[in-house]
Formats: C-alpha cells, structure tokens, sequence
C-alpha cells in the first residue's frame, strides 16, 4: 500500500500486494488472486494469511480500488473481486461479454468514517446535510466556519476516496445523493494511508475512509458521529451491525469467478475457510463482522454456487 507505516495489518496487505504485482495472467500456478477494494483488502489478507498458516494455498491481494478490481476481474484476470460495493450493471455486462461468471458473497460490514486532526477541539458530530455542503459537486466551503459559524477560523482540507474506490462511490451516493456526485477539489487517492497522513499532518483536514483504517490509526486521528436524521452516531461494530450508524455503514463483497472454484487450485477451499471462520477474521481485520444468520446466508449461496 505504499508509504510506511508501523502497523502490522497493513504491512501484511503491502507484502501480499507486492507479490500480486509481480504475478502476471492471474490465475495459473495454484495461487488464488484477489484485487480490488482497499476498504476489503485487510480482511481479505488476513483471511489469506490464516488459509495459509492451516495448510492452504497462497493468496495474493492487491487494492486497485474496487473499479479497478472489476476491470481485472471481469476481463478474467483474477479469481476473487474484493469490493465495497454492489457491482454495477455496465461491469456484470463486462463479465458477461468476456464469459466471466460469479457469485456475489457478503464477507462483512463496514462503518464508513469521517476523521479529523486529533487538534479539531470544534467538531464532535456533523450531520448529513453538513457533509452535503462540504462535499456536493460546486461546493465553495473551505473554511471550517462556513459549515458552522460557531466553528473558529481555520482552513478545511478535504481527503477522500479516489474515483475507482467503491468508497468514493458509496460516499458520493448516500451523501450527495449521485454516486460519483462530489466536488473535485480534494486530495482523493485508492490508498487510504494517504488521508491518514494529510488529516494526521492538518489541524483543519477532514477525510473519510472505512471504518477499519480508523481502529488502525485512532492514535493520530479522531472519528466524528454522524447525524442523519435521528441524532448523532458514533461509528463502530455495534452501530454498523444494528443499523444505528446511518446512512455510513454498508455492506463488504467477495466476487468470486464461478469457474475458478473449479479450475483454480484451493479457490473453493478458500472461500469456504473464510465464510466458516468469518467473524474471527473480521475481528482481527477489524471490520464489523456479519451476524451468524448472514454467514449461514452466505455459506448456502457458496454452496449452490459449487452444486
């Protein structure tokens, strides 16, 4: 993921991707390939690194956003599609002109989080119409008293989600109401250690990512609730999973090519190990794990999918 950071979670998924960079076509040699959401990926290295400790095959992940992921995916390049939101109907028709099958598995939640320097004494909570004005396309506010005119003086920074992130497209939806609706003049990357480090470097910086980046950085940064009509919210497992921490919190995706589980050596085992063992691994990956009436959901739809 570039940049260097002490946390050993994300070196892990740098290490992973660093090897995916260098395998070319993909899926040959009995090694499983993922790429995609960098929101997805943590769970999906940690899931690869305990499939492999078990006595599994090696899995690659890379994070090229989930855009990027389904262009792979879909032009067959990869077995696995980590994405943070539903793919759209102009990437299934991608898959289906290139003849590339799959099925769509829930492999957890996640509580998209809006952060803040650990300086901003000012703002606690900022409610969806706020974000709105922030972050709708034309929007003019570079100062934090133009959100509020009780908030002090300082400029406002914004970080987010690069356009080929599902992040940036979920945000861009719930928030300005288009997916892909937002204004442009913002620091927007695929790699979310680059908001923690402009947000953690500004007094006046705001920036949002998935709720995972957050735990990891929560020494540097501090999250803010969100009001989106019945109070504020803070973001965390509990909010995400009942459903509390609204509009932000939404569901994490594995596309897997149908005709992999077959052809790709350990692809099946794969899958079935991470389902199976899903909330211990969300739990380390630290993103909000699915209820045990979801995984059971998702197990039958892997299930049906290898009749």
């Amino acid at each position: 993921m570039g940049k260097e950071t002490p946390f050993p979670l994300v070196l892990s998924v740098l290490t992973l991707v660093l090897i995916a960079a260098g395998c070319a076509g993909g899926t040959s040699g009995g090694v499983i390939t993922a790429d995609g959401s960098s929101t997805v990926a943590p769970f999906t290295t940690k899931a690869a690194e305990d499939f492999r400790a078990s006595g599994g095959v090696d899995v690659t992940v890379g994070i090229s956003g989930t855009g990027g992921g389904f262009e792979r995916f879909c032009a067959g390049e990869t077995d696995i599609s980590d994405a943070s939101r539903a793919i759209e109907d102009d990437e299934a028709a991608n898959c289906a002109e290139n003849g590339v099958e799959f099925v769509e598995l829930q492999v957890a939640t996640d509580a998209l989080t809006n952060v803040v320097n650990l300086q901003n004494d000012w703002v606690t909570c900022l409610t969806v119409e706020q974000l709105n004005a922030i972050w709708k396309p034309g929007s003019k506010v570079s100062n934090w008293n133009q959100v509020d005119p009780s908030y002090p003086d300082v400029p406002l920074k914004l970080y987010g989600a690069g356009t080929d992130s599902g992040t940036f497209d979920y945000f861009t939806d719930v928030i300005n109401g288009e997916e892909g609706a937002s204004r442009s003049d913002f620091s927007a990357t695929e790699d979310d250690n680059v908001t923690v480090q402009g947000v953690s470097g500004d007094e006046g910086a705001l920036g949002y990512f998935g709720f995972s980046y957050f735990e990891e950085n929560q020494d540097t940064l501090r999250a803010l609730e969100v009001d989106g009509g019945a109070g504020c919210v803070v973001p965390s497992v509990e909010t995400a999973q009942d459903g509390s921490y609204s509009p932000l919190s939404r569901p994490l995706y594995m596309y897997v090519k149908t005709s992999a589980l077959v052809d790709t050596e350990g692809l099946a085992d794969f899958i079935r190990y991470t389902l199976e063992n899903e909330q211990a691994i969300a739990g380390e990956a630290q993103v909000v794990p699915l209820s045990q009436e979801q995984i059971d959901q998702q197990l039958q739809k892997f299930e049906d999918a290898t009749a």
